[in-house]
């Protein structure tokens, strides 16, 4: 029995797999890279480098060394990312590390990784949908129209009327801001964040319509996102103050640097998502390598930029919360600029939860395509060609997360998931490049044994910088998920019959 636990599928089988798919191949190259430049930029330079700058009530914030953050982090996905490539360009089938791993290790750390990537891609959705709900609130405020505070914020979220008759979380920069009359302000406690339940379900609707429908309208909004980020750098750069928001510029010195990298490394979590769509591209063998590695490239430079300017113009108690680069601009004055990239970051953050639901959905449907969860899920829908089932079944539990848990608990528990799947597909490249030499690859791990090496360090480095609740969550995941592959997944597994 423990041998059919590390029952392993055979390039063949995958490569038949690919082949007989029900899916529509109609991505290119350009598409694939839209996609993960959709993904990556947005709620990490949007909504993440505030916290990751600042700290958490469970982490420690980098301060503006949250620059150093971005490159450790960017240097990770690189080394990850050419590992992704070669497996990409092995096995053309949708699951990424999931199918990748059945072939390296078999069935159980398969699944586990599957496990994984479902709370990897799930919890991050939530979060997407938290950091776009926070930006769509704030636009409505300056347009005038102010949602009630137990419809705008994560369940238990103590909320304040403030004198501009807007609702607002009651964080430590309000409380600064409002010392001396703070208490006299109408309080409620937030029961639903309606705004972040509402937008998953749109996405939702989009991605049951159709692959190529969603890749363009991802395509035509990520056109407009690096507009906004051009934006914010034109209006930012001139406020940029180093002499006084850059000391000290690592307050909680290499262990709040290398949190902050644990927490922003959220954000890259795109180029992972872009693989998961190999049974939809035309030429996935080619063009998922590039397109992967084309994203990350340009959006690790837009990062560090980004979170130098951001830390440099404003100190760090401003940058405390969901909306950090709306609410640094307000500060320096520029609130005209602020109300513009809030209208467009709005229109344009969907995209990241867009390409993140897809790889949600795209695990589910290759794990039920080997019998390990519910066959229902790997149902392709007739008329548009989309899993059906997944679909919807993702989209409403992701809605019922969003409109209540809070979006540093989600973010935290994201960088565990994509860092434990980053370390497995490292190790499975190494694995395979002894056991399989010759196995035909059109594109190769340069210097594979040291880039996988740096990969697995500089991962496990990252997750030993996330806090112990986040260790604790994770575990308790990874248990349940292992008692539902004992008690459903490897009897009803298509390799066990």
């Amino acid at each position: 029995m423990a041998y059919n636990f590390f029952r392993k599928k055979t390039l063949e089988q995958l490569q038949t797999e690919s082949e007989s798919s029900s899916l529509k191949r109609s991505l290119g190259v350009f598409d694939l890279t839209m996609m993960g430049i959709g993904a990556i930029i947005g709620t990490g330079i949007f909504v993440l480098t505030g916290e990751a700058a600042a700290g958490t009530e469970h982490a420690l914030g980098a301060g503006p060394a949250l620059t150093v953050s971005f490159v450790i982090t960017g240097l990770a996905c690189l080394f990850a990312a050419l590992c992704y490539a070669e497996f990409a360009s092995m096995i053309p089938i949708s699951g990424s590390a999931y199918s990748y791993s059945y072939h390296s290790f078999g069935e159980l750390i398969a699944w586990i990784i599957g496990w994984d990537l479902v709370l990897e891609y799930a919890v991050g959705n939530v979060a997407v949908a938290i950091g776009w709900s926070g930006y769509f609130k704030n636009l409505l405020d300056g347009l005038g129209w102010h949602l009630p505070g137990w419809m705008s914020a994560s369940t238990g979220t103590e909320m304040v009327l403030l004198p501009n008759g807007a609702w607002s979380a009651l964080t430590p920069a309000i409380e600064s801001k409002y010392a001396d009359i703070i208490t006299t302000f109408p309080h409620t406690t937030a029961l639903i964040n309606l705004p972040a339940f509402v937008i998953t379900l749109l996405i939702t609707a989009l991605l049951y319509i159709g692959i190529k429908e969603s890749a363009r309208v991802n395509a035509t909004l990520v056109i407009v996102k690096l507009v906004l980020v051009g934006l914010f750098l034109w209006y930012g750069i001139p406020h940029f103050d180093p002499g006084t928001n850059w000391e000290p510029f690592a307050p909680n010195g290499w262990k709040g640097i290398m949190t902050g990298a644990a927490l922003v490394f959220f954000a890259y979590v795109g180029f992972d998502a872009v693989s998961t769509t190999s049974e939809e591209a035309k030429n996935p063998q080619r063009d998922l390598p590039r397109a992967m590695i084309i994203a990350l490239v340009v959006c690790t430079i837009l990062y560090i930029v980004v979170a130098a300017v951001l830390t440099g113009m404003v100190p760090l108690n401003i940058l405390a919360n969901e909306k950090p680069v709306a609410d640094a601009l307000i500060a320096v004055g520029e609130d005209q600029v602020a109300l513009l990239i809030a209208i467009g970051v709005t229109l344009t953050m969907p995209t990241v939860l867009l390409v993140m639901q897809l790889g949600q959905i795209r695990i589910l449907y290759a794990m039920s395509k080997d019998g390990l969860v519910g066959s229902k899920l790997h149902k392709v829908s007739r008329k548009f060609s989309t899993p059906s089932y997944a679909t919807l079944l993702v989209g409403l539990f992701v809605a019922i997360l969003a409109g209540t848990i809070d979006i540093g608990v989600a973010a935290e528990l994201t960088n565990i998931g994509t860092l434990f799947a980053f370390i497995i597909v490292a190790i499975g490249i190494w694995i395979l490049r002894v056991k399989s030499p010759e196995a035909p690859r059109k594109f190769k791990t340069p210097y594979f044994k040291v880039v996988c090496s740096l990969c697995v360090i500089v991962c496990l480095g990252l997750m030993v910088a996330l806090p112990l609740v986040t260790w604790i969550r994770f575990f308790l995941w990874m248990f349940l998920g292992v008692l539902i592959y004992l008690a459903y997944g490897y009897k009803k597994s298509r390799l066990n019959n």
